[in-house]
Protein backbone atom coordinates (compact mmCIF):
# COMPACT_ATOMS: atom_id res chain seq x y z
CA UNK A 1 0.00 0.00 0.00
CA UNK A 2 1.24 3.29 -0.78
CA UNK A 3 0.52 6.78 0.22
CA UNK A 4 1.31 10.24 -1.55
CA UNK A 5 1.98 13.37 -0.95
CA UNK A 6 1.32 15.90 -3.12
CA UNK A 7 1.72 19.27 -2.81
CA UNK A 8 1.52 22.69 -4.29
CA UNK A 9 1.15 26.52 -4.09
CA UNK A 10 -2.01 27.90 -4.18
CA UNK A 11 -3.15 30.25 -6.54
CA UNK A 12 -2.78 33.79 -4.86
CA UNK A 13 -5.95 35.57 -3.58
CA UNK A 14 -8.06 32.33 -2.87
CA UNK A 15 -9.20 31.52 0.34
CA UNK A 16 -10.49 28.71 1.68
CA UNK A 17 -14.20 28.73 0.35
CA UNK A 18 -12.93 28.91 -3.09
CA UNK A 19 -10.10 26.30 -2.43
CA UNK A 20 -12.71 24.20 -1.61
CA UNK A 21 -14.76 24.65 -4.54
CA UNK A 22 -12.17 24.17 -6.52
CA UNK A 23 -11.57 21.20 -5.19
CA UNK A 24 -14.86 19.74 -5.22
CA UNK A 25 -15.20 19.91 -9.13
CA UNK A 26 -12.08 17.21 -9.33
CA UNK A 27 -14.66 14.82 -7.32
CA UNK A 28 -16.43 12.79 -10.28
CA UNK A 29 -12.33 12.38 -11.82
CA UNK A 30 -11.22 10.60 -8.58
CA UNK A 31 -14.39 8.62 -8.00
CA UNK A 32 -13.53 7.16 -11.17
CA UNK A 33 -10.25 6.18 -10.60
CA UNK A 34 -11.25 2.75 -9.37
CA UNK A 35 -7.33 2.55 -8.46
CA UNK A 36 -7.46 5.26 -6.05
CA UNK A 37 -8.74 4.14 -2.16
CA UNK A 38 -8.64 7.02 -0.79
CA UNK A 39 -8.01 10.86 -1.09
CA UNK A 40 -7.51 13.87 1.52
CA UNK A 41 -7.96 17.20 0.56
CA UNK A 42 -5.38 19.68 2.41
CA UNK A 43 -4.84 23.06 2.56
CA UNK A 44 -1.90 24.86 4.76
CA UNK A 45 -0.23 28.36 4.57
CA UNK A 46 0.02 29.06 1.06
CA UNK A 47 0.15 25.51 0.17
CA UNK A 48 -2.76 23.06 -1.31
CA UNK A 49 -2.53 19.46 -1.70
CA UNK A 50 -4.10 15.98 -1.15
CA UNK A 51 -3.14 12.88 0.78
CA UNK A 52 -3.86 9.56 -1.55
CA UNK A 53 -3.93 6.10 -0.40
CA UNK A 54 -2.71 3.65 -3.51
CA UNK A 55 -2.52 -0.14 -3.91
CA UNK A 56 0.75 0.75 -5.78
CA UNK A 57 3.15 3.11 -6.43
CA UNK A 58 2.65 2.28 -10.36
CA UNK A 59 -1.11 3.50 -9.70
CA UNK A 60 -0.27 6.92 -8.06
CA UNK A 61 2.20 7.06 -10.93
CA UNK A 62 -0.43 6.49 -14.01
CA UNK A 63 -2.94 9.40 -12.30
CA UNK A 64 -0.26 11.92 -11.77
CA UNK A 65 1.35 11.67 -15.25
CA UNK A 66 3.18 14.62 -16.81
CA UNK A 67 -0.22 15.75 -18.38
CA UNK A 68 -2.11 15.95 -14.98
CA UNK A 69 1.38 17.44 -13.54
CA UNK A 70 1.31 20.56 -16.36
CA UNK A 71 -2.31 20.88 -15.49
CA UNK A 72 -1.55 21.59 -11.81
CA UNK A 73 1.69 23.82 -13.07
CA UNK A 74 -1.22 25.73 -15.39
CA UNK A 75 -3.32 26.15 -12.90
CA UNK A 76 -1.63 26.88 -10.07
CA UNK A 77 1.96 28.86 -11.26
CA UNK A 78 3.68 26.06 -9.78
CA UNK A 79 4.89 22.23 -10.43
CA UNK A 80 3.60 19.96 -7.85
CA UNK A 81 5.74 18.01 -5.20
CA UNK A 82 5.15 14.63 -5.07
CA UNK A 83 6.50 12.54 -2.80
CA UNK A 84 5.76 8.28 -2.01
CA UNK A 85 5.36 6.33 1.29
CA UNK A 86 4.76 2.83 2.06
CA UNK A 87 1.90 2.43 4.07
CA UNK A 88 3.31 0.17 6.92
CA UNK A 89 0.31 0.68 9.55
CA UNK A 90 -3.12 2.61 9.56
CA UNK A 91 -3.89 3.18 13.52
CA UNK A 92 -7.92 4.11 13.13
CA UNK A 93 -9.03 5.41 16.98
CA UNK A 94 -12.83 5.76 15.26
CA UNK A 95 -13.32 2.09 14.03
CA UNK A 96 -10.62 0.63 17.28
CA UNK A 97 -8.36 -1.12 14.62
CA UNK A 98 -5.02 -1.29 13.68
CA UNK A 99 -4.37 -2.68 9.75
CA UNK A 100 -0.75 -3.90 8.88
CA UNK A 101 0.26 -3.73 5.30
CA UNK A 102 3.28 -6.28 4.81
CA UNK A 103 5.38 -6.59 1.84
CA UNK A 104 4.01 -8.13 -1.12
CA UNK A 105 2.09 -11.09 -1.81
CA UNK A 106 1.68 -11.58 1.93
CA UNK A 107 -1.76 -11.28 3.47
CA UNK A 108 -2.82 -8.22 5.22
CA UNK A 109 -3.57 -8.04 9.18
CA UNK A 110 -6.00 -6.19 10.67
CA UNK A 111 -6.62 -6.66 14.46
CA UNK A 112 -9.28 -4.92 16.74
CA UNK A 113 -8.33 -3.32 19.95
Amino acid sequence: MIVELVLFKSPQGMDRAAVLENAKQSIPRWRANKELLRKHYLLGDGDGGGLYIWPSREAAERAHDAEWQAGVEKRTGSKPVIRYFDLLMLLDNENGTVTEWPEPDKPLLVAAE
